[in-house]
Parts: C-alpha cells; sequence; structure tokens
C-alpha cells in the first residue's frame, strides 16, 4: 500500500544536524537538529516559509486537500488550514506541534494519520489526547503507531520532564486514553482515507488481528518534540561569524547531551521501558516571541 509522507526530506536542508543517537539502555533515540544560522541568528523566516507549506497537510486531513484541489480551491487550502490555528497572541503550543509533525515525516518517514487539529471544529477547540499520531514502518507487517506530544520550555530540563508526564497520564488515566484515542483514530479514517484500499490497509494495522495467518505486528511509540530557550550572552553576539556559529552548536550540543541521563530517569520513573521514543530537541533564540510570531506569519495573521 502506497502510504508515503506528506513532507519532503528537504525540509531537512535547513538544519545542522548534530545528533542522532540511541539513548543507552533504553528504546528511545534522540535527535537534536539545530536550525541554520546567519549573520548570528537562527534563519526563522526560511523555517516560516517551509511551515507555511507544511501547515496544510498538519492542518487538514487527506481527503479534505484532494477534494480541495479536485476543485481547484488551491488558496481555500491555505485558508481552511489557517482557520485552524488558535490565534497567534494567546498560542503557545501549535508552533512545537506542526515542527513534530514535520520531522516525524520528513525526518522518520512516517506518515500522519490524523492530528490533534484536524479534528478541531474550530480554533477555539481543545483536545486532550495526543498531539498527532504518525505510522511508522519497521519492516514488512511491523509497524508502529506514533503518538506525538510536544512541549515548548525556556529550559530544555522542564519540556522532556512535561512531556513524559503528560505521556504517563495518557497511558494511564480512566478517560480519553490511549485506548480512546485509538478508537477515534478508527471512526476517523474514512477522512483520512481516500480510497477503499488505504481505508482498509490503515484499519488492519491500526487494529490487526492476531488470528489472521499472517498477522500484522503493531506496536504503540511515542514521538516527543521538547523546544527549550538558547540565550546567548551579549559577548557571544559579537563574535564574528564563525566564532559564533561553532560556540553556539557546541554550547546546544553539550546542553542536550547532558540530558540523556535525564530521558532514561523519566523512563524508569514511569516505567515506560516497553515503549520506543523518538525525542526531537530543538533550540529557540526568544522562544516566547518566535512560536507566537511563527503562527502569526504562517497563518497570514498580519494581513
Amino acid at each position: 500500500m502506497d502510504f508515503k509522507p506528506s513532507i519532503s526530506e528537504k525540509f531537512l536542508d535547513l538544519f545542522y544536524k548534530e545528533i542522532e543517537c540511541d539513548v543507552p539502555d533504553t528504546n528511545s533515540k534522540l535527535n537534536l537538529h539545530i536550525l541554520k544560522i546567519e549573520n548570528n541568528q537562527f534563519c526563522y523566516e526560511e523555517l516560516i516559509d517551509h511551515l507555511g507549506e507544511n501547515m496544510i497537510p498538519f492542518a487538514l486531513s487527506r481527503k479534505e486537500i484532494l477534494d480541495l484541489k479536485n476543485s481547484g480551491k488551491i488558496f481555500g487550502l491555505v485558508k481552511k488550514a489557517s482557520r485552524k490555528f488558535r490565534e497567534h497572541s494567546v498560542n503557545d503550543g501549535e508552533a512545537g506541534e506542526l515542527l513534530l509533525f514535520s520531522f516525524l515525516e520528513a525526518h522518520l518517514k512516517a506518515p500522519k494519520i490524523l492530528t490533534k487539529l484536524e479534528i478541531k471544529l474550530s480554533s477555539n477547540d481543545y483536545a486532550k489526547g495526543s498531539d498527532g499520531i504518525h505510522l511508522l514502518e519497521l519492516s514488512p507487517k511491523n509497524y508502529q503507531l506514533i503518538f506525538g506530544e510536544s512541549k515548548l520550555e525556556q529550559s530544555l530540563t522542564k519540556s522532556i520532564s512535561q512531556a513524559f508526564k503528560s505521556i504517563n497520564d495518557f497511558l494511564k488515566r480512566k478517560k480519553n486514553n490511549i485506548y480512546d484515542e485509538i478508537g477515534l483514530i478508527n471512526s476517523q479514517l474514512c477522512k483520512e482515507a481516500f480510497d477503499e484500499d488505504l481505508y482498509q490497509f490503515l484499519k488492519s494495522v491500526i487494529m490487526p488481528k492476531a488470528n489472521d495467518a499472517d498477522p500484522i505486528i503493531k506496536n504503540n511509540a511515542f514521538a516527543i518534540f521538547a523546544g527549550f530557550e538558547i540565550d546567548p550572552t551579549e559577548d557571544e553576539k559579537r563574535l564574528s561569524n564563525d566564532k559564533f556559529l561553532a560556540i553556539i552548536k557546541s554550547k546546544i550540543k553539550l546542553e542536550v547531551e547532558s540530558k540523556m541521563n535525564h530521558i532514561k530517569k523519566k523512563i524508569e520513573e514511569y516505567g515506560l521501558f516497553s515503549y520506543t521514543f523518538y525525542v526531537y530537541v530543538f533550540p529557540f533564540m526568544k522562544l516566547d516571541e518566535t512560536r507566537k510570531e511563527i503562527i502569526k506569519k504562517i497563518t497570514r495573521a498580519e494581513e
């Protein structure tokens, strides 16, 4: 079945790939992508251009996109996707959700099944549960259903801690838990699948039958987007471009590597060894300002 990501690998050209490794003694993978730096600043405008494209498959189902394209309403795609986002001045989280979606599609090659944003009826809806659900094929007939959790905090420790706390709650609470979410995906599949073959394929993976002659194996996994703030000193800002780049990359890398043990501790604390975690860490300069600016610009709120 041809079920592919909507986001091209070209998205990754925007980033320095600094860390891609396993977290020792866990089923976790840690990834650090640092946004391109020019003139001692992150290239946010380039990122916003890409995210402006990525927001359409993030906010709308495959079926909605196909229907709008077939009826020639190309601008309608942007308009409809934009309306799903909360107003930028009070929007602290959806930039992280969109970035996580983009990395899961472009880097992990795990196509989206559903996002929280997509099933919102209005921009003010608040849905509990994961931020998005993606499907990763590990080998033929062996899949992971990946539930996304995005946290943006000033400190990386806090981002990671909050993400694991949310995931543990999602697994263990009595309502709106992972099993309810799998039921929700099942009921929403007709929106994501634009033909019968895709619908049957997704259904067979999400609710596999153990008694099939050649059964599909499906396990649940989690993806974490941990955004945090990096604040260059005044002296660092005055460095030559090449020195600034070397120092900031090194500083970020050290900060992220020092959190390897924290990830392991959280998995131990909540007893989550049977789950795979894909952890994407992402540094921002001026986090609060930037996450709102991203939403403002991609939704064209200033126009």
